[in-house]
C-alpha cells in the first residue's frame, strides 16, 4: 500500500491521533494500524499495566450506518465469543483481553499486540519461503481453526495480512504464527459491504462476497490460498476471475517445480473454486495436508524450548534406528524436563510443545521414508479403529510389532531395522500410557487430542 493510500485510509477511517489517551487515560494511543470495511485498529500503551496493546474499533463509515445499532449489538457479541475461543490463552490465536465503551458510544475491543511481521510482509521481504516452513505455519493456522469451529466461529478472512508470525530471537527456527483480526467484520457485514472487508481480492470468495455464504470451507480456501502464496511468492488467480471469465488457477507446482506433488495436490483441493469440491472441514483438509510429509525434502530442526535436534537427524540419516528410538527418548524427556524421572507422564505429553513432537516426526517419517513415525502410528491406530479400549490397543500392538502371540514384547525384542512392521519406532521408554500424538498428533489441543495405551506392563 502507497504512503497517499495510507493517508486516504487514514483520514476516511482513523478517529485518535498519535499520543492521544483515551477512556480515562488507561490507553495511550501509540500509531494507527490499519483499516477495513468495518473497524479500524490502533496499537497502544495500557498505562496502568505498561503493556502495549491494539484497540479494534468501528470506523467512521459504519457508526454513519443506518443499521449501526445492529452491528454494535453483533460486535459484542462476536467479542464474546473470540474471547471464549481463547479461554485458555491458545498459542496461535489472538487473545481479547477487554471489551469497553469509550466516549460518544464508541465500543471498543482491547486485544493482545503481536510482535513480528504478517505472512505477507514476511514473504514480501525474504520470498517465497522453503516448503516445510510454509507448511509449519499453515498447519499452526489450521489446528486453531480446528477449536474455532467446534465452536461455531468462523474466521472469513484467513489471508496473509491477518497470520501474524512471532519469532524468538534466542531460539533458532523458533517463529510461531498466531491468527489475528477475526473476521468480525465478516461474520456481521452484509455481503455488500463484505468485499471491503478483504485486503486482497486474490483471497477473496465469490461465493461469500456476492451471496453471503459462510461455511467452514471459506476459511480453507482462504488458508489454502494462503499457503499457495507463501510457497510460490505469487497471488493465486481471483475466484470472481475463475468463476466469470473462465480463468484456470495456476498449480503452484508450476510455479515452483520442485513442491512436492502431495502439497500442490493440497492446495488444488482447498482452493476447488466450488464449496461441494473442497474438503468439508479442517479436520480433513489438514490430514489431507500431512499426507505430504511421507516425501519431505527438507525438515527444520524447530524447537519451542530450544531442543539440538541435530543428533537426531544424523543417526536417522545414517539408519542406526536403535540409536535414534534412544536420543528420541532422550529429547523427549529434555523438552518435558522429565529427565531426572526417566518416563513422560501423561501430563507432560498432554502438554508437549507441538512444534518439538511435529519436528521428531517429521525427521523419523523423512528418513525412514515414511516406514516409522508417530503419524504412521496414529495411521495404523485409526485403522484399527480409533478407539481407546483394550481390543484396540491389542490389535494396534500386532500391527505395530509390539506384541507376537498375544505376549507384550520387552525393548529388546525389538527390530531396530527397516525390516520391521510398518510403524514399529519410535518407541518410548517409560510410558505407562501412550498419547496419541499423531495425525495432528502433533498439533491438537490436548482437550482434542485422542490417547490410547500402549504397554501395560511398562
Amino acid at each position: 500500500m502507497s504512503e497517499s493510500t495510507l493517508a486516504i485510509n487514514k483520514c476516511e477511517y482513523m478517529f485518535w491521533r498519535d499520543g492521544q489517551l483515551i477512556y480515562n487515560s488507561k490507553y495511550k494511543i501509540e500509531k494507527y494500524l490499519g483499516g477495513g470495511g468495518f473497524a479500524v485498529t490502533y496499537q497502544a500503551m495500557h498505562t496502568k499495566l505498561n503493556r502495549r496493546v491494539v484497540i479494534k474499533t468501528p470506523n467512521i463509515s459504519v457508526q454513519n450506518d443506518p443499521d449501526y445499532p445492529k452491528y454494535v449489538e453483533r460486535f459484542k457479541k462476536e467479542a464474546q465469543m473470540l474471547a471464549m475461543c481463547c479461554p485458555d490463552s491458545h498459542p496461535h490465536i489472538v487473545q481479547v483481553f477487554d471489551f469497553f465503551v469509550e466516549e460518544n458510544g464508541r465500543y471498543c475491543l482491547e486485544m493482545q499486540y503481536i510482535a513480528g511481521q504478517s505472512l505477507w510482509q514476511y514473504v514480501q521481504d525474504q520470498g517465497k519461503l522453503a516448503e516445510t516452513e510454509a507448511i509449519k505455519y499453515i498447519r499452526q493456522m489450521g489446528l486453531a481453526l480446528v477449536d474455532v469451529h467446534k465452536k461455531g466461529v468462523l474466521h472469513l478472512d484467513v489471508t496473509p495480512p491477518n497470520i501474524m508470525l512471532n519469532f524468538n530471537s534466542g531460539i533458532p527456527n523458533s517463529g510461531k504464527a498466531v491468527l489475528i483480526d477475526f473476521g468480525i467484520a465478516g461474520d456481521m457485514s452484509p455481503p455488500s459491504n463484505l468485499s471491503r472487508s478483504f485486503g486482497n481480492k486474490a483471497f477473496a470468495l465469490y461465493e461469500l462476497i456476492h451471496k453471503g455464504i459462510r461455511h467452514p470451507t471459506v476459511d480453507i480456501y482462504c488458508l489454502a490460498g494462503s499457503l499457495y502464496y507463501a510457497i510460490t511468492g505469487q497471488l493465486p488467480t481471483n475466484s470472481f476471475n475463475r468463476k466469470y471469465d473462465q480463468e484456470e488457477l495456476v498449480p503452484p507446482k508450476q510455479l515452483v517445480p520442485s513442491l512436492s506433488d502431495a502439497v500442490n495436490e493440497a492446495i488444488l483441493q482447498g482452493m476447488a473454486l466450488e464449496a461441494k469440491d473442497r474438503p468439508q472441514t479442517m479436520e480433513k483438509w489438514l490430514n489431507f495436508l500431512s499426507s505430504s510429509q511421507t516425501n519431505l525434502t527438507e525438515v527444520i530442526l524447530a524447537s519451542d524450548v530450544g531442543v539440538n535436534y541435530q543428533n537426531l537427524e544424523n543417526l536417522l540419516k545414517a539408519g542406526q534406528w536403535k540409536a535414534a528410538d534412544q536420543e528420541t527418548t532422550r529429547v523427549m524427556l529434555k523438552v518435558a524436563k522429565r529427565e531426572q524421572r526417566g518416563c513422560l507422564s501423561y501430563e507432560s505429553i498432554e502438554n508437549f510443545p507441538r512444534t518439538d513432537l511435529r519436528t521428531i516426526d517429521q525427521l523419523w517419517v523423512k528418513y525412514s521414508n515414511g516406514h516409522f513415525g508417530f503419524s504412521v502410528q496414529k495411521r495404523i491406530w485409526l485403522e484399527c479403529g480409533g478407539k481407546v479400549d483394550y481390543e484396540t490397543q491389542c490389535r494396534l500392538g500386532d500391527r505395530l510389532g509390539w506384541r507376537k502371540g498375544g505376549r507384550w514384547l520387552n525393548r529388546d525384542e525389538y527390530n531396530y531395522s527397516l525390516d520391521s512392521t510398518q510403524g514399529h519406532l519410535p518407541k518410548l521408554l517409560g510410558l505407562e500410557r501412550y498419547l496419541e500424538v499423531v495425525d495432528f498428533w502433533l498439533d491438537f489441543n490436548f482437550q482434542n487430542l485422542l490417547h490410547f495405551l500402549s504397554r501395560p506392563d511398562l
